[in-house]
């Protein structure tokens, strides 16, 4: 009995040692850039400028859908899968567009590369891009995303804007911070594109 209680005491501070690795290791990754333009109490507002997409478009219609299927092709690529064979640090966030009409999922390139510099993908689905850029709103939560968090969120964020007299451009978007075997400290995001004069 005590040496089950002392492996149990072992295993959790082994998992609680690699949690917290694991929170340090994705908070030191690349993000991408944007500027805060205002601070609301519920919400951001952000200018994101241009930048280099990896884009992968799926018939998906839910977030679980789109997560298993997109993520191994984009990943794929980034890992060398590419005319190169280059392996591409990885970014963050993760960016899914749900829709019933057609999805994506989105892998921000780190700012060293733009499309001259990028190798080409061997998955012809794996499609590199600029963004357009744009002002967006962006409210925050934790946890893991399903899609009924994503539709609350989603939901919140626009009535906040419409309280607001913001009006929103577009499908209200996920952004993923965060790989799915760290369990704490997770991040994620509703974004939407806002019409916004600076």
């Amino acid at each position: 009995m005590k040496n089950m209680i002392q492996a149990l005491i072992i295993l959790i501070l082994a998992l609680v040692a690699f949690q917290s690795f694991m929170a340090m290791t994705t908070s030191n990754i690349e993000k991408q850039k944007y500027d805060l333009v205002k601070k609301e109490k519920n919400f951001e507002i952000r200018f994101y400028p241009t930048a280099t997409f990896a884009t992968i478009k799926s018939s998906a219609t839910s977030y679980r859908e789109l997560a298993s299927s997109g993520f191994r092709k984009i990943a794929g690529y980034i890992f060398g899968n590419n005319a190169s064979s280059t392996k591409i640090a990885m970014t963050s966030p993760v960016h899914m567009d749900i829709d019933e009409s057609g999805s994506s999922m989105s892998f921000v390139m780190p700012s060293e590369y733009d499309i001259k510099n990028l190798p080409k993908p061997n998955d012809a689905k794996v499609e590199i891009h600029q963004s357009p850029s744009e002002y967006a709103a962006a409210i925050e939560f934790g946890g893991y995303a399903n899609d009924n968090t994503i539709k609350k969120y989603a939901e919140q964020l626009n009535k906040l804007l419409e309280e607001k007299g913001i009006k929103p451009i577009g499908h209200f978007r996920y952004l993923g911070y965060n790989p799915p075997y760290q369990f704490i400290g997770r991040k994620n995001e509703v974004i939407v594109t806002i019409d916004w004069k600076p």
